[in-house]
This record gives C-alpha cells, structure tokens and sequence, in this order.
C-alpha cells in the first residue's frame, strides 16, 4: 500500500466529431474518470510564473499517474466539486528515472 495516495478527477476531453458547413470543426465532450491524481496548491513561483506568460493565475498543481496517456492540454478537470481549466502543457518525465506513481504535472485555473 503506497503512503501517499491521489483522488480521482473527472478529466472532460474534446473529441473532433466532424466539420459544420462552414468548415469549423464539431467536438463532443468525453468525461474520462482518471484516479490516484495527487492535488496541491500551486508554489508562489509557479503561480507569478503562469501569470505573467499567460495572464492566468495557476491554482492547483497536479501530478498524473504514471502510463497515463490522456491529453491534458486546453481541457477542463473537476474535482473538488468544481471545474478548472488546464493551462499550458503537461510537463512529463521518464516513467523510469522518476520515483513513485507520478511523472506529468499540469497547472489549473478556475474555470467556473
């Protein structure tokens, strides 16, 4: 039994369904339910980080399991009874030279 133990997310991809008569493409969304996602406030470094790339303040780090092969990227996560918005990409070790069930994190912000 591992000592430290995620909780599970609803990851809420976007799936191209096709194209509308204007050329523009058609998504469909997919609830995928993604377990042992270790949550933690997002350091004061990452936090003035993202703010000042992208405009948006990271609120919550998160550490995906290890053979996850879910894209994260521009997608909504809930947990905690709210939805977040991934910002930025996934940063991603090798599952080998990292120790423990995680080797991706991604960056959140409040979505709704």
């Amino acid at each position: 039994m591992a000592m430290i133990k995620g909780i599970t997310v609803t990851l809420i991809s976007k799936e191209k369904m096709g194209l509308d008569p204007f050329g523009n493409n058609i998504y469909q969304e997919k609830e995928i339910e993604v377990e042992n996602v270790l949550v933690a406030p997002s350091s004061t470094d990452d936090i003035v980080t993202t703010t000042d790339l992208t405009g948006k303040k990271a609120v919550y780090t998160l550490a995906i399991p290890k053979g996850d092969r879910n894209i994260w990227e521009d997608n909504i996560v809930v947990f905690f009874g709210k939805k977040w918005h991934v910002l930025g990409f996934a940063i991603e070790g090798i599952e080998d030279n990292v120790p423990l069930d995680w080797n991706k994190k991604v960056m959140v912000e409040r979505y709704e």
